[in-house]
């Protein structure tokens, strides 16, 4: 009905002009929501009338069309609508109040990342021959932005960090939970304690973006805090070490050169176009450092390197690809 305007089997239940209103940003323009939940009205999105609402594609933490909305329930029921892709997805789950993020990441990645192309056919150039020290030279995990080719995402899907989901509350940066098994937890942060300092510097007067930067950074490195808790006389401190966190949804993509030719496969969690985990793809050269699968999506695939940078891959290059980054 949503999707249709206010109108479901011929029969209307809402005016046009009303699924519009409820569909569009209700908020500021200057408002910003952060966070590591996977899905939601924070990162990349705004409050309608109802809804949660896409408003960047690059910021949101996982894939779908500017414009498109959704909410969810308690359970974890969950729904979204794609107006640009004329879309419906539902997922019906009762799944607990804290598990079910495991549940709705994959679902909403699985969904745009099974989208094909408009064209995908073979690429009608000939194969190319390509020696074998050229070949070495595109070796190593690639992580993809998104599996999705419906979206260019720049969130980082892995970084150095402490396993904290933080709020802003009146100005105060509060824990909403430390992730179990991470270095937050370990140390006894508690949901409800306040950090008032991170490595000396007050938190008062920082946006919830600028804490959470703070928080993060390079793998082993030391960020002190200064943690206020209900009940206790005087602060907590703390001296944390990060470590690697990763989100939900980790596209990463292994190649291999083996016996003259590349094999590629997905080593994230989730598949990636005609990639799949435990299944190595052999691709083909059309040039120096452009390849395509003989098969399934034909997947075409182009090296790149600018300057003395890492090395890219791109898949499918053109207005629908998907754009990853050498890690190792």
């Amino acid at each position: 009905m949503l999707l249709n305007g206010g109108e479901l089997d011929g029969v209307r239940i809402l005016s046009p002009a009303t699924v519009r209103r409820m569909t569009t940003s209700a908020l500021p323009p200057d408002i910003r929501f952060t966070s590591d939940t996977a899905v939601g009205p924070r990162g990349g999105s705004t409050f309608g009338l109802g809804f949660a609402i896409r408003t960047d594609a690059t910021r949101s933490w996982v894939p779908g069309s500017v414009g498109s909305y959704t909410w969810n329930g308690r359970w974890g029921s969950y729904f979204w609508v794609d107006p640009a892709e004329q879309l419906i997805a539902i997922q019906l789950i009762q799944a607990g109040t804290e598990n079910y993020d495991q549940f709705w990441t994959p679902f909403r990645n699985l969904t745009y990342g099974a989208f094909l192309i408009p064209d995908h056919r073979a690429p009608t150039a000939a194969t190319a021959a390509i020696d074998q020290a050229a070949l070495a030279a595109f070796e190593g995990t690639y992580r993809l932005g998104s599996p999705s080719s419906r979206d260019m995402q720049q969130v980082p899907r892995a970084f150095g960090g402490l396993g904290l989901d933080v709020a802003m509350e009146q100005g105060i940066v509060k824990v909403k939970s430390p992730i179990p098994g991470m270095p937050a937890a370990k140390a006894g942060i508690m949901a409800g304690d306040i950090i008032t300092h991170l490595d000396d510097a007050a938190t008062q007067g920082l946006s919830l973006g600028q804490a959470i930067e703070k928080m993060r950074g390079p793998v082993n490195t030391q960020v002190r805090l200064r943690i206020v808790r209900k009940g206790q006389a005087g602060p907590i401190e703390l001296s944390l070490i990060r470590v690697q966190i990763r989100l939900q949804g980790a596209a990463d993509l292994q190649v291999v050169n083996k016996d003259g030719r590349l094999l590629i496969e997905a080593s994230g969690e989730l598949p990636v176009l005609d990639f799949e985990k435990g299944a190595a793809v052999p691709v083909v050269p059309t040039s120096s450092n452009e390849f395509f699968v003989d098969g399934g999506e034909h997947t075409r695939l182009a090296f790149l390197r600018d300057g003395t940078g890492p090395m890219r891959l791109v898949l499918n290059p053109g207005p629908w690809q998907i754009t990853g980054q050498r890690i190792n």
